[in-house]
């Protein structure tokens, strides 16, 4: 199966903060990016690192219940995306299932030894490493494009 190639971004919006990953062009392997506070500017930024990765791509973590449900979490997160999609035209924004990604990348930064401040300061981004690279895994798989694709809302 091939694979698309180029930059994607991994987003794990949180209320918070927003974690960003990354992908070699090859798509291959994600890493941290940084830590994007929440709130105003935070759509600016991001459109920043797309233009500064030339990300051919954004995937950003949606939060489903363990039964694969959508509540009131998930809304927010479609929402936003949406907004998101919108501002970072014409890269696409897709939305992947993540759930327990959060509580995944606090048990591998806990069990590195990583404590309390630094580790809440690192968890976002490695929550999106973690959605990131399940879907470059997905898509490199299955040869179809992982998740569903955003499309642009007006607010």
């Amino acid at each position: 199966m091939t694979t698309r190639r180029g930059v994607r971004l991994g987003i794990d919006p949180g209320d918070a903060r927003i974690g960003v990953a990354r992908c070699d062009p090859s798509g291959f392997l994600a890493t941290p990016v940084e830590t994007v506070s929440r709130g105003k500017g935070d759509v600016a930024r991001l459109k920043a690192l797309v233009a500064e990765h030339e990300a051919i791509e954004v995937v950003v973590g949606l939060p489903r219940s363990l039964s694969g449900g959508e509540g009131p979490a998930a809304v927010k997160v479609r929402d936003w995306a949406g907004k998101l999609s919108r501002a970072l035209a014409p890269v696409r924004v897709r939305l992947v299932d993540e759930r327990l990604t959060t509580v995944s990348a606090e048990a591998i930064l806990r069990d590195r030894g990583t404590k309390g401040r630094k580790r809440r300061a690192v968890v976002d981004q490695a929550a999106a490493v973690l959605i990131l690279q399940h879907a470059l895994d997905t898509e490199r798989a299955t040869g179809v494009a992982p998740g569903e694709l955003v499309e642009e809302q007006d607010v």
